[in-house]
């Protein structure tokens, strides 16, 4: 683990900083970022998340697609929510947890299997967000497997426009792009913990499935 941290770190500058992705992993996965040094660990799944809460020391961040039936399993354990991209959402989160921290995520692929409000919505969403009492840190996006780097573009266009600090983008494959665009945060699995070792599970969010996010 330590190798692997120096290594992203090579690639990424010390000011950028890191969310390690355990989703797929155990409880070891969890402790080993902490002992590396990493207190921001990232979860796609709330029952994973769970799971592995009793930990301690550990900010947890929800970076996956979340059903809002879900919120209330992991209301009182989220530090950083990163994945908000409709209102229902954002609503039951700001029910459950009053005040919360989030991040407004962003399909700026135009992808249709990955989550994120679309690039137009996007100002009215981080609005609704604050109207309800939610704290809008920033924005969040997955890249293009192919080309990443005018969606990312785009993200910092649109948080600078918003005057909103934090570019959530980056994951194992892309990081240097994203840091080049202007990422403050990536998010880090696979470079950190290597394949996981179960096959990821599907999530149904409304009638359409959804895969967790890589990282």
């Amino acid at each position: 683990m330590t190798a692997a941290l120096a290594e992203v770190r090579r690639r990424i500058g010390d000011e950028v900083r890191i969310v390690a992705v355990t989703k797929g992993h155990g409880v070891d996965a969890v402790q080993a970022a902490l002992a590396a040094g990493l207190t921001d660990v990232g979860e796609s799944y709330a029952q994973e998340l769970r799971e592995k809460a009793a930990v301690g020391g550990v900010s947890w961040h929800f970076v996956g697609r979340l059903q809002t039936n879900k919120v209330r399993q992991v209301a009182d354990l989220v530090h950083l929510w990163q994945s908000i991209d409709r209102d229902e959402l954002a609503d039951e989160i700001a029910r459950r947890a009053p005040g919360a921290a989030v991040l407004v995520q962003v399909n700026v692929s135009g992808e249709p299997q990955k989550g994120g409000c679309d690039p137009a919505d996007v100002a009215a969403l981080v609005a609704r967000c604050a109207d309800i009492g939610l704290g809008v840190r920033g924005l969040m996006t997955v890249g293009h497997p192919a080309d990443p780097r005018p969606g990312f573009r785009l993200l910092a266009g649109l948080a600078d426009d918003l005057g909103l600090p934090e570019r959530s983008m980056g994951m194992s494959g892309d990081l240097e792009i994203a840091v080049e665009e202007g990422a403050t945060m990536v998010r880090v699995g696979r470079a950190l913990f290597g394949p996981r070792p179960r096959t990821p599970r599907t999530v149904t969010v409304g009638s359409r499935p959804e895969r967790p996010l890589e990282g």
